[in-house]
């Protein structure tokens, strides 16, 4: 797909662009060059992140080592700096949603930040919801209820907050270089705290006893909250290079990375959770969508991500662990390529099944299921993984299909292809089955499409009145992601 005519097919100014993605499992600095007039993207710096798990007085908490990931981008930063000797243009940040850093006076974390898997939302959740029932968060935010959500996080936290405002991870990494402290949409509508609206919900800040006042101030995808400060900003590539909000959230930031400025098509974002959904022009929050726990995230250029959590490639993960228990070590790619000569069985088992949620023995929780159900089980033992992956593959298919049928009734679309990105988008079987089980030809995949969003919102912000129109934004944003697809890449 070329750009647009009325898209330039590479900026005036041709310094390079510095992408930040922050994942729970690993994060990546890149980098964006002009060589030779064509795009080149290139993985400067990657690290391992994982939460830390606090003892003492406060064991079994578990917290994000921000001081280690700051030290570590700052690393990727100057690595990006010594080989941009053009200079950076421009630096922006996405990562995944929900957690948050407390500030004090001096706009500096005041701990490390909880991770969200740790277990006080447990109770915090239970208590919110007596203060203002699940249902009405549901109706005012559009958002699917889970306890992970920042709303239960800062409600749980609440007696220590004090007059301390707060800011999402992705914002915080921004503003520690020198931006404004804020909440970038994408990101704030993860939180269960904003209303259909777009604007902070004070019902619900009200019933949590939180305070508005500490809610940082809401901006879109692809503003320009500030110049690069620091010890950074005395490198000769880092002079005048602007700090951008693109989509915060890295799964807006992804669906922005699709090369797609049509209507009639849907994604998956495949990895360890699969999201399966479309992009609207306004959220969809009727009963029916309520009752199926679809959510309603903000995408760039005012655009919803619809969606539902369909279990994903977390399945084959604990069943690969459950087999290496056994002695028995094996690749994802091995596993596909072996499952490839299974035949089919002829029935498939329920992927969203609350035990399967649950981490342990997957081999047996599946065989409990199917047994329930009155099917056949597999030997869940490791000489026989590859006919229970080639089962966990077709059963997401076969789910896939499911929410995508569903998906068409309650927006009125019919879907003409699919869009699949994240890293499960390289598993080839799964795809085939995708496109058999949907019946909908895959157009486009893209491990990456987070770094490539990240990437097109920076170019469509640095544009001359971004934001003057929203649907213009969101169209250039199509076309800067079609640029950065193609080969030259």
């Amino acid at each position: 797909m070329n750009p647009a005519p009325d898209t330039p097919s590479r900026p005036t100014d041709l310094r390079a662009l510095v992408a930040i993605d922050l994942g729970a499992e690993s994060c990546r600095v890149s980098l964006l060059r002009w060589l030779s007039g064509a795009p080149s993207i290139t993985l400067v710096h990657r690290f391992s992140n994982a939460p830390l798990a606090f003892d003492g007085e406060r064991e079994g908490e578990l917290h994000w080592d921000m001081t280690r990931i700051l030290a570590e981008l700052h690393t990727g930063l100057r690595h990006c700096a010594e080989l941009a000797t053009e200079g950076v243009r421009s630096i922006a940040v996405d990562g995944w949603a929900v957690d948050y850093v407390r500030l004090g006076n001096d706009g500096v974390a005041l701990d490390e930040p909880f991770c969200y898997r740790d277990t006080r939302t447990l109770a915090a959740e239970e208590s919110a919801h007596q203060r203002i029932p699940a249902a009405r968060m549901r109706e005012l935010t559009g958002v699917q209820l889970s306890r992970i959500n920042t709303a239960y996080q800062l409600f749980a936290e609440r007696p220590n907050l004090g007059t301390r405002p707060w800011l999402n991870l992705p914002e915080y990494v921004l503003h520690r270089v020198g931006a404004a402290p804020v909440a970038e949409i994408t990101n704030a509508s993860h939180s269960q705290l904003l209303a259909l609206d777009g604007a902070w919900c004070k019902e619900i800040f009200d019933a949590l006893g939180l305070n508005l006042d500490h809610a940082p101030r809401l901006v879109p995808a692809g503003t320009d909250i500030g110049r690069l400060q620091g010890p950074l900003a005395s490198l000769p590539a880092f002079q005048d290079t602007r700090l951008i909000a693109p989509c915060c959230h890295d799964t807006a930031s992804a669906i922005a990375g699709i090369a797609d400025s049509g209507q009639n098509w849907a994604y998956i974002s495949s990895g360890t959770w699969s999201l399966v959904g479309t992009l609207l022009d306004a959220p969809c929050n009727t009963l029916e969508a309520r009752e199926a726990n679809f959510t309603n995230l903000a995408a760039a250029g005012g655009r919803t991500c619809f969606h539902k959590n369909v279990n994903g490639l977390w399945l084959l993960k604990q069943c690969m662990d459950a087999w290496a228990a056994q002695g028995a070590s094996f690749t994802v790619p091995e596993l596909i390529a072996a499952a490839e000569s299974i035949p089919d069985p002829g029935c498939t088992f329920d992927v969203d099944d609350s035990e399967l949620l649950l981490p342990g023995d997957m081999p047996g929780r599946i065989n409990a299921q199917l047994s329930r159900r009155g099917l056949p089980t597999l030997d869940p033992s490791a000489a026989h993984a590859p006919a229970l992956a080639s089962l966990i593959f077709r059963s997401l298919a076969a789910r896939y299909a499911e929410v995508l049928a569903l998906i068409e009734r309650l927006s009125g679309k019919r879907f003409t292809h699919l869009h699949i990105v994240g890293g499960g988008s390289q598993n080839q079987i799964l795809n085939r089955l995708t496109e058999q089980a949907t019946g909908l030809p895959i157009k486009g995949t893209c491990a990456e499409s987070s770094t490539l969003g990240n990437f097109a919102v920076q170019l469509a912000a640095l544009e001359p009145d971004p934001h003057d129109d929203p649907t213009t934004f969101a169209h250039h944003v199509s076309q800067w992601a079609a640029l950065l697809h193609t080969p030259s890449r």
